[in-house]
């Protein structure tokens, strides 16, 4: 409701999907998960998800919050989260700008037995520290094991260890700090994407 040129919105009085939309506008720009995982079947699942980030500096923790199913699989589980529950393994590889449309095509709403790596045009990259490939072509790629999956009403906040990262030249200053501006990541903002602009201090 307007008033006094302000929008006031109470969650008991718009829907699950308009409330959705105003977070995913205002929490913005989201860095984009690009999740790869293997089914006990050995078939290899690549999603992307933008509801990401750092969830502990010690142990170094990663925070992925998954989705139910959507489209014709609405009310199902995602393919990720069977495979991070079963496996208990994967990995979280990052998406500059060059591989937004390989990303994209992996968003797709495919059978669980189709090999989504070959369905985005990537190159699996064996794991170091776990049985999931990463994404050659990505710059960086964080190998996790599971540590706890905390279901938050429709969607599951998993949480993975870091046990591996691997860096690519190009995406590395020194000193372990990444060269930011060399691979040009990608951010999610409410179904359009965007590339930062130049950093500054303040």
């Amino acid at each position: 409701m307007e008033k006094n040129n302000v929008f006031e919105f109470a969650t008991g009085d718009i829907t699950i999907d308009e409330m959705y939309k105003l977070m995913i506008g205002s929490v913005v720009p989201r860095p984009i998960a690009w999740v790869s995982t293997r089914s006990m079947e050995g078939v290899l699942n690549l999603a992307p998800f933008s509801f990401f980030t750092v969830a502990s500096r010690n142990p170094a923790t990663l925070l992925l919050s998954i989705g139910p199913g959507v489209g014709e699989r609405e009310g199902t589980v995602k393919d990720t989260l069977v495979n991070i529950r079963e496996t208990g393994e994967f990995v979280i590889n990052v998406v500059p700008a060059v591989l937004a449309a390989s990303m994209q095509r992996s968003s797709a709403d495919v059978a669980s037995r189709e090999d989504e790596f070959q369905l985005a045009g990537v190159t699996p990259k064996a794991g170091i520290r776990v049985d999931v490939p990463s994404v050659l072509e990505s710059p960086i790629a964080f190998e996790l094991t599971l540590d706890r999956i905390i279901e938050v009403g429709t969607d599951h906040v998993v949480l993975g260890k870091v046990e591996h990262v691997r860096v690519n030249a190009e995406a590395y200053a020194s000193h372990y700090k990444i060269a930011i501006e060399s691979w040009q990541p990608l951010a999610s903002l409410a179904g359009d994407f965007a590339l930062m602009k130049p950093a500054f201090s303040v």
